[in-house]
């Protein structure tokens, strides 16, 4: 998840050069912005996928041949 913010961080520092450079109201600091949206928008949607694992979840990974966390294949 670091990743990705760091890339927000980056994208938004490249957003206000262009932005300074090229003009606010120009085209390429509105991509520039929209680049930062689109990278805030996945950041909201893994953090919203990360599911905390449950008790048994969480003993089946620390005890794997118990008899309860067998899986049996068909």
């Amino acid at each position: 998840m670091s990743n990705i913010n760091e890339q927000i961080e980056q994208e938004r520092k490249n957003a206000r050069n262009v932005c300074s450079t090229e003009g606010d109201a120009s085209g390429d600091c509105a991509a520039a912005w929209d680049a930062v949206e689109e990278l805030q928008a996945e950041a909201s949607h893994q953090r919203q996928n990360e599911t905390p694992k449950t008790s048994f979840e969480k003993y089946c990974d620390d005890n794997p041949d118990a008899v309860e966390c067998r899986v049996y294949d068909d």
